[in-house]
């Protein structure tokens, strides 16, 4: 039967078909084949110098510190630093030549395979659905229960379980402003079968500052509060942590779950430095919270036209790319960039500049971001890897400028092809999101704190395992 079969498909290919058309088949692959290899040519060769100079890099940076010529009036020293990021991100030997071999590469691969947009007029826009996202908080803000787990005031360890009773100030500030702002909400429930998510209530910037614990011992602090909660309660083992989660806006945080590996995968992480380059930050499960410094009173509103300066950075040298933006920068006229404290007020810069300078230091988060939105700069955003507060709800290319680390030496550049339309537009619309960066007492609609929590009721699960009565005590 085999035979037969094979034998009538012969008889129809060799009576049915031209010979041209046999031909056709028979060239197909061979042409096929040689396509395929010419892509893959021209894919290496657009890519070639740019691969060629990521071997420079580790010179470049060695060398930095050695050419920079930083302020020796400045009572700051350098700040060591070790920068965790792959080479692939660092700077090249040759700023303008990169600058140029980066963005032509980008352009050429955009080009031919589709992923650039000359005309992105969705820009404009500060959200990136204003309508679902209003619709979807309102939902939220009336169903939304979170499940705090209790401890008294006698607890030996209130002082990193429970909220502060005093103002809460400082870099790390956000992370007891959550806490605070949670525990006088409307969205804590004592009733664990209406609770959409459970609060692990531990303060990793309390843990990092209490000497019986210190940075070292944090890790311990939490298995074992997890092995309490799993003991003492049932909620944990019903998802295994997937419906609980915890809050760190300092860096340290991030170590937090090393010795509970497994819970680390299921449990929501509410943090400042979020970051796609380490495995412990995964977007889809974890979310990205401003770090803000706490300022008092209103935001100002400053006019462009009193803006006198193109751009401002000041701070400590704590990262390559830090170093990287003084060694090329420093010296400028329009662009201030500068190494140690200032002599004047920092909101004196704020204010008279047009854009700020956001820079990656030991992590991807500062405070710059939200200080410059509350000062009506808009925020120049130099962290490879920031998974930006708010990212999936806010439309950051709409008021603010993303810059690659490479691209340092062409920052002027960028900045001056922004027309006056533009930046006004940014302006507008990095007026109009500052609220969201800002934490109040009591908490208010739409300010950092309520954003938070829309974050997490995103991360919600869908499906809830209701506790029978004999679970409940068990």
């Amino acid at each position: 039967m085999g035979k037969q079969s094979s034998s009538l498909v012969y008889q129809i290919f060799q009576h049915r078909f031209p010979a041209t058309f046999k031909g056709f088949f028979y060239f197909l692959p061979i042409s096929l084949a040689l396509t395929t290899l010419l892509l893959i040519f021209i894919y290496i060769s657009t890519t070639a110098n740019v691969t060629k100079t990521h071997s420079q890099t580790t010179l470049y940076l060695q060398t930095l510190p050695s050419l920079i010529n930083i302020d020796q009036t400045s009572n700051l020293p350098i700040v060591p630093f070790e920068d965790n990021e792959d080479d692939n991100d660092n700077l090249f030997a040759d700023p303008s030549r990169t600058a140029r071999l980066s963005r032509a590469s980008q352009w050429l691969l955009g080009n031919l395979f589709g992923l650039i947009d000359g005309n992105n007029t969705n820009n404009k826009e500060a959200y990136h659905d204003g309508d679902i996202f209003l619709q979807d908080y309102k939902q939220m803000n009336k169903s939304l229960k979170i499940y705090v787990y209790p401890h008294s005031k006698d607890d030996p360890f209130a002082n990193v379980l429970l909220p502060p009773d005093t103002d809460c100030k400082g870099n790390y500030a956000s992370e007891l402003l959550f806490k605070k702002a949670l525990m006088e909400s409307h969205f804590v429930t004592k009733d664990p079968n209406e609770a959409h998510l459970f609060y692990m209530p531990f303060s990793i910037s309390s843990m990092r500052s209490d000497p019986r614990i210190d940075v070292h011992g944090i890790p311990d602090f939490v298995q074992n509060y997890i092995s309490n909660i799993t003991l003492k309660y049932p909620y944990w083992n019903r998802t295994g942590g997937a419906d609980h989660f915890y809050v760190a806006c300092h860096s340290i945080g991030k170590i937090a779950f090393e010795k509970a590996f497994v819970a680390r995968l299921n449990v929501i992480q509410l943090v400042c430095s979020s970051t796609y380059f380490p495995s412990s930050y995964l977007p889809h499960k974890d979310a990205s919270m401003p770090q803000v410094w706490p300022r008092g009173g209103d935001p100002p509103n400053l006019l462009t036209s009193q803006r006198k300066r193109l751009a401002f950075f000041a701070g400590a040298v704590n990262s390559p790319v830090r170093i990287a933006l003084l060694k090329v920068w420093q010296n400028d006229t329009e662009i201030f960039a500068h190494f140690g404290r200032l002599n004047t007020p920092y909101s004196e810069q704020f204010l008279g500049s047009k854009f700020c300078i956001h820079v990656k230091g030991f992590e991807v988060n500062t405070a710059r971001v939200a200080d410059a939105l509350f000062y009506g700069c808009v925020p120049i955003i130099l962290a490879n890897h920031y998974d930006l507060p708010f990212t999936d709800i806010l439309n950051w290319k709409s008021f603010s400028v993303v810059v690659h680390h490479i691209d340092i030496p062409v920052l002027k550049k960028i900045l001056q092809g922004i027309s006056n339309e533009e930046f006004a537009m940014l302006q507008s619309n990095a007026l109009r999101v500052r609220k969201h960066f800002q934490w109040h007492t009591p908490p208010i609609d739409f300010d950092a704190f309520h954003m938070s929590m829309y974050e997490l009721w995103k991360r919600r699960s869908v499906v809830r395992v209701r506790l029978t009565p004999s679970m409940e005590f068990m």
